[in-house]
């Protein structure tokens, strides 16, 4: 009697093939739900019900909420690992060619789930919530995807095809302006992949500057800034001062532990004040996350209406916003609060927060369109697609001192931004 062959590819009877098919969905399905409702505010039944399925047979592929986080965090990095062994397994590439064909498929990728045609990626928004086991093997998977991404632009700069940059705080400028494309590529419906990624990718090719040589940005004093921005509040001055206090420790906790991992508690004594003191201030864990986004909404605006007086061309302008930014968090004027934990707010407040953040963010495209206009910034650049690149760019400078020395802020600041200004290409071939 002949021996039967097992069913393979796509048949009913495989149940390995069927199994896999059925954790892909889920995955997608999960991480759609983690990037647009947030992790904190979408459970397991939804997730079942948006699949039609029991929440028992979903407790057959994942048992909990936190384990779902992390799968969908793996598979996203594995997405990001296997287009970069695609592109490197092309050993004819040159550098430029390899970084555009990274960019090219971010939005191709992104468009594609969009219109159902392959699986939604979760944004890594909340790593910081994650268990110690979890979160540990996710940023170890993530720095591992970040060193191949940087050793790419760093034999680039060594070989003389990409422009002179600091590759560390480069790779993380370009990683940070791609961080919140999955949301606000919803603003450009008419537009296809081909187009978007065009635009973006002429960001970083050619930066702003409009000019054939090199664009020196201004040495930083900081110091004045980070004075006006702090008068810029009209609290009472002792009332305001012990706000500042709260607002600035929880900033650092939601930073460093994500909104789940923080411990009011913790906060309380981190400060060295009786919880009763501290509950006197704030009402709960929500209200003072919620209070951290206006502070450092607050700050950040005040920065950029001082660059908006400035009697210079656009480009400056950019330059001031950028560097201000950046300098805030890292004096003390920060911490300011980085958006990983938006999805933790309720959605009224969350939506209060990003429309005054999508109003902040305008600034960067006004400041283009007057560089533009004034010819300090190439006219081929869309201003509106670099000003959500280059709000995720600072978004991301938050936790740059992870990556590398902040000790000379004006030399960090102007290391990080670089690429927007001067781009990937060298001057001579543009």
């Amino acid at each position: 009697m002949a021996k039967k062959t097992p069913p393979e590819g796509n048949s009913p009877f495989n149940r390995t093939a069927q199994h896999d098919a059925k954790r892909a969905a889920i995955l997608s399905t999960a991480a759609k739900l983690f990037n647009f409702k947030g992790s904190r505010a979408t459970t397991l039944m939804d997730i079942a019900q948006s699949l039609g399925l029991t929440k028992t047979s979903l407790y057959y592929y994942v048992k909990t909420k936190e384990e779902l986080i992390y799968q969908c965090y793996m598979q996203s990095l594995a997405n990001q690992h296997q287009i970069l062994d695609e592109i490197c397994a092309e050993s004819d590439l040159s550098t430029l060619e390899q970084l555009r064909r990274y960019f090219y498929r971010h939005f191709e990728n992104t468009y594609a789930a969009h219109r159902g045609e392959r699986p939604h990626q979760a944004a890594l928004l909340e790593i910081a919530s994650l268990k110690d086991g979890h979160r540990t093997e996710v940023e170890q998977y993530y720095i591992a995807m970040f060193k191949r991404l940087r050793d790419i632009i760093r034999s680039g700069v060594e070989n003389g095809e990409l422009y002179r940059c600091e590759p560390i705080a480069t790779t993380r400028a370009m990683i940070g302006s791609l961080e919140w494309s999955f949301d606000w590529l919803r603003t450009f419906p008419e537009h296809s992949p081909d187009e978007i990624a065009g635009a973006a990718w002429r960001v970083l090719l050619t930066g702003f500057k409009s000019c054939r040589e090199s664009y020196k940005p201004e040495r930083f004093d900081f110091s004045e800034a980070s004075r006006q921005a702090l008068h810029s509040f009209d609290r009472e001055e002792q009332h305001r001062l012990k706000q500042e206090a709260f607002f600035k420790a929880g900033t650092r906790f939601f930073n460093k532990k994500g909104f789940d991992g923080t411990s009011l508690d913790e906060i309380a004594q981190s400060l060295n004040v009786t919880k009763g003191a501290f509950y006197y201030h704030i009402k709960n864990k929500e209200d003072l996350l919620y209070n951290c986004y206006i502070r450092s909404l607050d700050v950040v605006e005040g920065i950029y209406e001082m660059a908006a007086q400035l009697d210079s061309p656009g480009l400056r302008k950019v330059e001031y916003a950028c560097g201000h930014v950046f300098a805030a968090q890292n004096t003390d004027l920060g911490p300011l609060i980085r958006y990983n934990s938006i999805t933790s707010l309720p959605i009224p407040r969350r939506k209060q927060i990003l429309a005054r953040t999508d109003k902040s963010n305008e600034r960067f495209g006004e400041f283009l369109r007057e560089g533009i206009a004034d010819g300090s910034v190439r006219a081929d650049i869309d201003a509106h697609i670099a000003q959500e690149m280059i709000a995720g760019a600072v978004n991301a400078s938050m936790d740059i001192g992870l990556w590398r020395n902040t000790d000379n802020l004006s030399a960090a600041a102007l290391d990080y931004f670089n690429v927007f200004f001067n781009g990937l290409q060298p001057p001579q071939t543009t």
